[in-house]
């Protein structure tokens, strides 16, 4: 996968400059596939090189010109072959699981530290996208949803669920790290 195929998703819903996309990314799917602005123009130049999008310059007065990108042809067939391939697994990489699996030896505290900064993170995250949630479902009536629509959403689901099962996990972590008696 890459932020290619993600930009080229975007285009395809709507045409838009960098920063319209780097605000509609962080307003949906930035949960799981992050991108900073950098990233992102650096992509979008990829695209127009490779002649999947294209760029118009649209002047204005008081501010500098908007580049506005639009998805071409031959970019809607590349993320229409891409949609349909089969997606091979990918292992995740964790940097919170892996410090949780080694954060034992500096003590119970540092563990207990580590264990209850996620959970706030994680708390913060079902906040956010609950809350992004809601303003689409205030928008649009679910039953006038269409499937993209649908599956949107229920990627938000998704983000909003694992984080819950993450605060859960962690609570009865926790709960069982205070219960033990622990060598000293």
């Amino acid at each position: 996968m890459s932020l290619k195929h993600a930009i080229l998703g975007f285009l395809a819903v709507s045409p838009m400059s960098g920063y319209d996309l780097r605000k509609r990314m962080s307003e949906s799917v930035a949960h799981f596939w992050p991108a900073d602005q950098a990233q992102i123009y650096r992509t979008l130049s990829q695209l127009t090189e490779e002649k999947l999008i294209e760029v118009e310059v649209i002047e204005q007065d008081s501010r500098p010109n908007r580049r506005l990108h639009r998805i071409l042809q031959t970019g809607e067939t590349e993320l229409d072959r891409w949609l349909a391939e089969p997606l091979a697994y990918q292992p995740d990489r964790e940097p919170f699981l892996l410090r949780l699996f080694f954060v034992g030896r500096i003590g119970l505290d540092q563990s207990m530290r580590l264990l209850k900064e996620r959970a706030a993170e994680a708390a913060e995250l079902a906040e956010v996208l609950g809350a992004i949630r809601g303003q689409i479902e205030a928008e649009v009536p679910m039953e006038h949803l269409g499937l993209e629509q649908t599956l949107r959403l229920a990627t938000l689901a998704n983000g909003i669920k694992h984080a819950e099962a993450e605060i859960e996990w962690i609570d009865d972590l926790r709960q069982q790290l205070k219960e033990r008696k622990w060598p000293t």
